[in-house]
């Protein structure tokens, strides 16, 4: 699908009546539901998270930033993550793959460096893909990183031992659906790789995603969040039963602060901890995969660097320093993290522009990372000069793409006790006006993001 490689806001107005006019309208779209709405149960038995989830899902708000890696054999066929089931390939043929999967380069504490320089503070990583190879030594399957690979190193177990060294959240993805195993059912993706049944065979496939689960949850130390992807698989099959009450259960069970998302495209199900939003910030749905209502749980919006999930020769069509600031702002504005994904290349080694964007957006958070951090969704909508965040009562005003030199801000009747630019700390011209204030700059303002502190 066509990626929205801008951050897409609502349409200015110039004049202050109508200003204030728009705030109204925009007040009674949040109180009718626009931006919150209860997450939906499914489940008869509630579930009532923990006292050391709810602290899990307050820092994962804080974090604001992380990094998916979608990484699998499919890196060496260069063409994305998924070729098997595009291309038909036939499963045992592809699983040879393995065979000559050897990551050469590979260094863990270099991904996590690289990754936290960038202020990133969690990292997402593919333990198994819909290709079904695990990418961590599993006792339930021979098809995985140490088993059936010349290589013989447990990824996941490096990458974790790291993110647990240099102080960075792993959370694991963990697909329910696989083009490679037999007991597998099928759904609509997966149908041509040469399987035998399509029926499958649920309980023992079931059992075996769990065995793999408890794994993941017993023996890579604190595992962040459990990244659910594949349920929308058997969309054509309305009366399948994925049985995700009792897996979130059991994931609850081994580590209760682990969060749960699932990657399903619906509003939250009961026993979920956080909601995603796939290539579309919270509230948009230009790729045609956000639609669903905006929960009260933690949000994610995930998004690629360039314009696959796995790796792709082809494809450099990269995101500008600019774009990537902007879809983080514009996450944070709206309350949610953003999660950007890289697609790690065969030989091990993070692509080279993607670490140079790394390192940019590193620089940014250096500066500017106070606004981000630790804060809220200011209570100003999202506008298409840009977002508010915010943290108690100072109120960060990121201008992303003003086009005149004035500002009107609707802060009702709340008292500004300053105004002032966020980076020089020189106070910002300030004007009340019906139903806000006015902000005015000497010059438009060209940076990436102008932001005015507000002390309320």
């Amino acid at each position: 699908m066509p990626l929205s490689n801008t951050v897409r806001l609502f349409t200015p107005i110039n004049h202050c009546m109508k200003r204030c006019i728009t705030s109204a309208l925009l007040a009674i779209s949040v109180a009718m539901g626009a931006y919150s709405v209860t997450p939906k149960a499914t489940a008869e038995d509630h579930y009532v998270p923990t006292a050391e989830n709810l602290e899990a899902r307050k820092e994962f708000q804080d974090a604001k930033f992380g990094i998916f890696l979608h990484w699998g054999l499919y890196s060496m066929l260069a063409t994305g993550e998924w070729t098997m089931t595009n291309k038909d390939l036939n499963y045992r043929e592809y699983q040879k793959l393995a065979g000559g999967f050897y990551p050469s380069r590979f260094n863990a504490h270099d991904w996590v460096a690289a990754i936290k320089a960038s202020g990133a503070k969690y990292i997402c990583f593919t333990t198994r893909h819909h290709e079904g190879f695990s990418m961590f030594h599993t006792k339930y399957s021979d098809y995985n990183i140490v088993d059936a690979t010349p290589f013989k190193r447990d990824i996941v177990k490096e990458l974790a031992d790291e993110c647990h060294k240099q102080g960075i959240g792993i959370h694991f993805y963990y697909s329910h659906i696989d083009w490679w195993r037999e007991d597998a059912p099928w759904g609509r993706t997966g149908r041509g790789t040469g399987r035998p049944n399509p029926n499958g065979d649920w309980k023992s496939y079931y059992q075996f995603m769990n065995n793999q689960l408890t794994e993941l949850l017993t023996n890579y130390g604190k595992v962040g969040a459990i990244w659910f992807d594949g349920w929308w698989d058997q969309d054509q099959n309305p009366s399948f039963d994925w049985q995700l009450p009792e897996q979130y259960a059991l994931i609850h069970k081994l580590q209760p602060a682990c969060l749960i998302g699932n990657n399903h495209h619906q509003t939250p199900f009961e026993g979920e901890d956080f909601q995603m939003f796939e290539r579309d910030l919270p509230g948009e749905n230009t790729a045609g995969l956000s639609g669903q209502q905006i929960s009260r749980l933690p949000l994610e919006t995930c998004e690629t660097m360039n314009g696959m999930w796995g790796y792709k020769i082809t494809d450099q069509n990269y995101k500008s320093d600019t774009t990537l600031v902007h879809y983080l702002v514009g996450a944070a504005g709206r309350n949610a993290n953003l999660l950007m994904n890289i697609g790690p290349q065969p030989d091990g080694c993070l692509p080279e522009v993607a670490v140079e964007r790394l390192k940019k957006m590193g620089e940014w958070m250096k500066v500017y990372g106070e606004t981000i951090y630790g804060t809220r969704g200011g209570f100003i909508a999202p506008h298409d000069w840009g977002v508010t965040t915010q943290k108690g009562n100072r109120l960060f005003v990121h201008i992303l793409n003003l086009q005149d030199k004035s500002l009107f801000l609707p802060l009702g009747n709340k008292k500004v006790r300053s105004a002032v630019d966020f980076v020089s700390r020189r106070a910002v011209k300030i004007q009340k006006c019906q139903g806000g204030v006015v902000i005015s700059f000497d010059n438009l303002p060209t940076e990436i993001d102008r932001v005015v502190e507000i002390q309320l």
